[in-house]
């Protein structure tokens, strides 16, 4: 199975989820905590080390450095990582729609 294939953690979902449009470090932690009103927050190094993950996995891509403010770094999604992230989607779909289709059993 390969990493496009796996499930994805529950970090790397909000993350992604985080990255539909560019965001910086703190921003993509305040959006986390804000969609799930706050039940996930990400830690510095769940996050970083999540992000750095997913630059590997070619998933994100620095979108902007702000030099001029201790060089903050902007990510954004890639081709790859929307793929990535639709796939789960569809695979979390699927496990709600079984689930309903049980219940009416």
């Amino acid at each position: 199975m390969n990493e496009m294939d796996s499930p994805l953690t529950e970090a790397f979902f909000y993350i992604l989820l985080a990255l539909r449009k560019p965001n910086h470090g703190y921003g993509i932690t305040q959006e986390v905590s804000e969609i799930t009103g706050g039940r996930v927050v990400l830690g510095a190094g769940t996050l970083y080390g999540a992000l750095q993950t997913l630059q590997k996995r070619k998933w994100i891509q620095v979108y902007s450095l702000d030099t001029e403010s201790r060089k903050k770094k902007e990510y954004v999604l890639t081709d790859l990582g929307r793929q990535a992230f639709e796939r789960e989607r569809g695979r979390l779909e699927e496990l709600l729609n079984n689930a309903k289709m049980m219940e009416e059993v």
